[in-house]
């Protein structure tokens, strides 16, 4: 039973990887620095829209979740860009795109089930 949403998997699992996006792209080059704010801004747009959505109509929550979705979506794509400008490493870009399609399989199913 979700009571909180501390209770919710997606926001955990998304909370608990966001200090991980930070330090990780501390080691990207300085003229990636519009990368960098975009990578952070989408990985702490996942689990805040979660929040922010938790305790509203079923309706708006759902809204949220979108939206959520979509941010991690965007994150996964930012991901791959780094990856493809060797700002990340192949282990480190694989383990955060495994980690982070779970989150969005999790947010889509909390959508499609929450009611």
């Amino acid at each position: 039973m979700i009571k909180s949403v501390d209770d919710i998997l997606a926001y955990r699992n998304s909370k608990k990887l966001y200090p991980v996006i930070v330090k990780v792209t501390r080691n990207f080059p300085r003229e990636a620095r519009y990368l960098v704010d975009q990578i952070c801004r989408a990985a702490n747009s996942i689990h805040a829209n979660i929040a922010e959505g938790f305790g509203r109509s079923v309706p708006e929550f759902k809204k949220y979740l979108t939206t959520s979705l979509g941010s991690n979506n965007e994150l996964l794509s930012h991901l791959g860009d780094a990856f493809s400008v060797n700002y990340l490493t192949t282990e480190i870009y694989h383990v955060l795109k495994e980690k982070y399609s779970i989150v969005g399989k999790q947010i889509y199913r909390l959508k499609e089930k929450w009611k």
